[in-house]
């Protein structure tokens, strides 16, 4: 592959609603461009970009891919992403480096919840962006429907620039209605024709839709716009009015073809070059801070000194670890050594490799704005900026979604728990939307995840890559144990079996502390009757029996222990028997003290579209949630409520379920709180069961 100035370089990143041909236009790109000699389909397994096992067996993208082609002189890096929610984090790491976006869209049914999402993460990045309408040749396919709920959905910024031309049903051609010409494929060629007659109402009324847009993207054009209705602009007029726009984001063209065919695809790879503004235009200066926090800013040019940012990591069985980056600034060339900002670690790059697909191609250098991989660093990790050493550059890092769903992972084979922990980790330093804690209380390894496909795929890699057979089933709970009442007793430990005896005698009141802390130990002891060397050996009882509560094993918190009477023996007494003594007295006393269970309650806040509230409300009723209220943001409501912790593991699945994936949530740990009597007998029956398993 040739090596390209930083003005040639376009990095585009597809995006989605799942299964609407995200992968099968990277794909139609591809052969378009001659990268490819043969059109490999997804219900095959064989395209460039889903080249990953779990993709092939699925038959949907979980990973983010680059295809990098060619096309009349300038190279585009094509990023295709998945368009399933539980791999969204793919998603932000392609649309981190793209210099634009292609959302594609189903001829047949429209905007989806996948098309607001993939708006959404291009307008927190202000990228500028196309609509392709793919599937064109479905019967069912309506460009003018598929149109209407673009407007109504993003307002204004649509722009239709080309009307599908259909003859006997078929998708043949389109009117490109910035030229006003007609154009019909033929062959996988396009070529030009004339606007049907029948058409004539329809394109001009897309034509007026296109001269509003431009007058409103120049003031100029817009007093003339008013005075001719837009007839005496040129079309070189039109061409840079419109690039503006896109630039700026005020505009969004739309187009249409059949992936599936190449239809319509060579039109969409001249677009990009022809409307797309080049990356240094976009953004001619990097910024960033430095190791002391203060703004940096460096060219984003090939002059510049070299820095990278690495927004992808994977870890391969036979390569080991690739790292992907984009040149920021400056020119890579193999051999450079950069530094690792804030980890005082040195990178050498023996190699540099662009990758297509699984193929890895060697270069000699890579130029400013564009995208390569490197094999076996030994420091950087996703999020990293390495740079030349006379230059101080950290660029901000990624923004991923909290992981909130929780399951348990269980081996099926005895031993091997380090092995999975050591290979969870491997996998998290490749998916940052991963994240895993070994709970020490629960004694389970926690994996969090995006969703339930999500952690489908990590259980499948555990499998394939590591060998190791695992499942997940449901955390256990951290819940508590406390009293609410208030007792005194005796406990006595008295053993003889010849020479020196056990001796030990403690009166207790045991009574609520009203602290979290597990116990508060006091003493009230007159007259000696237990002397004060034996006061530690009372506590350390009180320490370890907190430890397990008598209703069902949990830790204790809010106990006080109040010691204030007992009796000793000049010979027999001993600390050991003392601490016997005050655990008798702890298993006597406590069940006697009113004692119930506590559960963690989560903090959790919930963003819907106004359509959704109720719904989502009634179902965090039944999870004896309580609301607090709503705020509003936006055309949404932040819903904000009390919820026991353990109705919350399947959250996140349960309310992309209600609200059509359109809702979110976070969560955070807020208290303890009594369970109710009912959920209590089953926490102590299902305790029962386990400690007899």
């Amino acid at each position: 592959m040739n090596v390209y100035g930083s003005d040639k370089i376009r990095n585009v990143v597809l995006l989605g609603h799942g299964g609407v041909g995200k992968t099968t236009v990277a794909e139609a790109m591809a052969f378009a461009s001659g990268v490819s000699k043969r059109f490999g389909k997804v219900t095959d397994g064989n395209t460039i970009s889903d080249y990953d096992p779990e993709e092939i067996k699925r038959g949907f993208s979980i990973s983010s891919s680059v295809i990098p082609v060619e096309w009349n002189g300038y190279k585009y890096n094509i990023l295709d992403t998945p368009g399933y929610f539980d791999f969204v984090g793919e998603s932000r790491e392609a649309v981190a480096v793209a210099d634009a976006g292609i959302i594609v869209v189903s001829g047949k049914s429209g905007t989806q919840v996948g098309t607001e999402q993939a708006w959404d993460l291009l307008e927190q990045h202000q990228t500028p962006r196309f609509i392709f309408v793919n599937g064109m040749d479905d019967p069912e396919a309506n460009m003018e429907n598929v149109l209407d709920s673009l407007k109504e959905k993003f307002g204004s910024h649509i722009a239709p620039f080309q009307v599908p031309i259909r003859e006997g049903g078929k998708f043949v051609g389109f009117v490109d209605i910035v030229k006003m010409q007609g154009r019909r494929f033929d062959n996988n060629k396009v070529v030009d024709c004339d606007i049907p007659g029948d058409m004539s109402s329809e394109v001009e009324s897309v034509r007026e839709t296109i001269l509003e847009v431009v007058a409103e993207a120049d003031e100029e054009l817009m007093l003339r716009y008013f005075d001719t209705m837009g007839e005496d602009f040129t079309e070189e007029e039109i061409l840079n009015a419109l690039q503006t726009g896109i630039e700026q984001g005020t505009i969004v063209p739309v187009m249409c073809g059949v992936a599936a065919n190449g239809t319509g695809i060579s039109v969409l790879l001249d677009s990009i070059s022809h409307y797309f503004p080049t990356a240094s235009k976009r953004n001619p200066v990097n910024e960033g801070l430095d190791l002391a926090g203060n703004k940096v800013e460096i060219s984003a040019s090939d002059d510049a000194p070299t820095s990278l940012f690495v927004f992808k990591t994977v870890v391969d069985p036979f390569f080991g670890k690739v790292t992907y980056f984009k040149v920021k600034s400056g020119i890579l060339k193999a051999g450079d050594t950069l530094a690792n900002v804030g980890k005082d670690a040195d990178e050498r790059f023996n190699h540099i490799y662009v990758v297509r697909g699984k193929e890895q191609i060697e270069v000699p250098e890579l130029h400013t704005n564009d995208i390569g991989v490197v094999t076996k660093l030994a420091s950087a990790a996703t999020c990293d900026t390495l740079c030349s050493k006379d230059t101080v550059i950290k660029y901000p890092a990624i923004t991923f979604p909290e992981s909130l769903l929780c399951m348990a992972v269980v081996p099926k084979a005895k031993g091997d728990e380090d092995k999975i922990s050591s290979s969870l980790n491997r996998l998290v330093e490749e998916d940052p939307t991963l994240r895993t804690v070994n709970d020490a209380e629960t004694k389970q390894q926690q994996l969090f995840g995006i969703g339930d496909q999500h952690l489908d795929v990590v259980v499948s890699k555990l499998k394939n890559k590591f060998k190791l057979d695992v499942e997940l089933v449901k955390p256990r709970v951290a819940y508590r144990e406390t009293i609410r009442g208030t007792y005194r007793v005796q406990g006595k430990h008295k053993k003889q079996s010849g020479g020196h005896g056990q001796y030990g005698d403690v009166h207790i009141i045991f009574s609520p502390s009203g602290e979290d802390t597990p116990y508060v130990f006091e003493e009230q002891i007159f007259g000696g009757s237990v002397p004060k060397n034996y006061f530690p050996a009372v506590e350390k009882g009180i320490q370890e029996c907190v430890q397990s509560g008598v209703l069902a094993g949990y830790p204790m918190v809010g106990v006080k222990a109040t010691l204030v009477d007992g009796s000793y023996h000049p010979v027999d007494s001993s600390e050991m028997a003392f601490k016997l003594a005050t655990s008798i007295a702890f298993k006597e006393g406590i069940p006697k003290c009113d004692p119930i269970i506590l559960e963690p309650i989560s903090s959790v806040k919930v963003t819907v579209p106004n359509d959704y509230t109720g719904a989502v409300m009634g179902d965090l009723n039944t999870r004896r949630g309580r609301v607090l209220g709503m705020e509003p943001l936006g055309k949404k409501q932040v819903i904000i409520a009390d919820v026991p912790t353990a109705e919350m593991f399947s959250y996140a699945t349960d309310l992309r379920s209600m609200t059509q994936a359109r809702g979110e949530f976070t969560m955070s740990f807020a208290r303890y709180e009594q369970v109710p009597f009912d959920v209590q007998k089953k926490i102590i029956e299902e305790r029962a069961k386990e400690n007899e398993a």
